[in-house]
């Protein structure tokens, strides 16, 4: 399946494809010189497999996790690309999940003040969400995605059957996202979700997330509008991450204790099931005023309160400015008992 995203920058395709990790020059350019960005993490076939198929073209592995997303590493991926004389004609190409996708597409957004960006995603979490919508970023200060452009892919290439070398708890990260766009747009896919096993119809699941993701970027490409619907449950979520060091949670299990207070009572009993289902987190393990303390910095909040996503009925949405001082309430109500 092709699904063509249309951009301020042009059109490009997301292809989902079970074997499409191998037929790489039937969706993008092979010719050209490429750096293949990836992590420790990621098994190292899956980089192998596509440096075999440019002509000219280099391996790049960066340390697994969070911390990657860095000046540091960021400064390394330029001295990488000088160093090897890339130009403003050659790629980048991302073999991993949101970390590589993230520093990869952020480098490619600003050498040589851009150049083509290719991301073939080799985690659930990256197939569904952060691999498409151009936004890319590095992290600074203790906090998520502070650095970063609105930079879009050349293609997205999705093979599902690289997941099959992910263990589980990585695989429920990244179907938190699913779960969250489900919640807001899609109330067949909740459904699925809920009462069928998201692993035998994880095909199902990745082209309806994709769907919904495609049409909310289509329509507000940078954010200003309807694309705020994405960051149901990651108003809490980056501040749960920041709260414990970016490094005890994955960013999917945030998301889903993200959701919960975000949620109308009738819905939060429903989200709770389903999470608790697929092994994923409902609750946060430190103080409500050290959440809220860290909420102070996410990006779409100000000095009274912050701009959010609430779900009053599973497949709908309402954007909702919050006081801190109702937060507060919000939060005690939804994890203090």
């Amino acid at each position: 399946m092709i699904l063509p995203v249309n951009t301020s920058m042009g059109q490009y395709n997301i292809v989902l494809e079970r074997g499409s990790i191998n037929n790489i020059d039937s969706y993008c350019d092979v010719n050209k010189k490429a750096l293949i960005v990836t992590d420790s993490g990621v098994p190292s076939v899956y980089a192998q497999t596509v440096v075999s198929q440019f002509k000219d073209a280099i391996i790049k592995v960066i340390p697994q996790g969070e911390k990657s997303k860095s000046f540091d590493m960021y400064k390394e991926l330029l001295e990488t690309l000088n160093e090897n004389a890339f130009s403003r004609y050659d790629c980048i190409v991302a073999v991993g999940g949101g970390v590589v996708g993230d520093l990869s597409g952020f480098t490619a957004a600003t050498y040589m003040r851009g150049i083509d960006f290719i991301n073939i995603p080799t985690t659930l979490l990256a197939q569904v969400d952060s691999s498409i919508g151009g936004k890319t970023a590095i992290d600074f200060g203790g906090y998520k995605n502070t650095v970063g452009a609105f930079y879009q892919p050349k293609a997205v290439i999705i093979d599902p059957d690289v997941l099959k070398t992910l263990d589980r708890r990585q695989f429920n990260n990244g179907l938190a996202e699913s779960i969250k766009m489900a919640s807001t747009s899609d109330a067949e896919l909740f459904a699925l979700i809920e009462n069928a096993d998201a692993y035998e119809n994880i095909d199902t699941v990745i082209e309806r997330s994709l769907k919904i993701k495609r049409s909310v970027v289509e329509e507000d490409e940078k954010e200003t509008g309807l694309r705020r619907v994405l960051n149901f449950g990651h108003t809490a979520a980056h501040a749960i991450e920041t709260a414990t060091g970016l490094v005890d949670l994955l960013h999917g299990e945030c998301v889903a204790i993200g959701m919960v207070p975000f949620s109308a009572p009738q819905v939060r009993e429903r989200l709770k099931t389903v999470l608790l289902k697929y092994n994923l987190p409902c609750e946060i393990t430190f103080s409500s005023d050290e959440l809220l303390s860290t909420l102070r910095h996410d990006k779409k909040a100000n000095a009274i309160g912050v701009n959010a996503v609430f779900v009053n009925e599973i497949g709908s949405f309402e954007f909702k400015f919050v006081e801190f001082s109702q937060l507060d309430e919000i939060i005690k109500e939804a994890y203090i008992k």
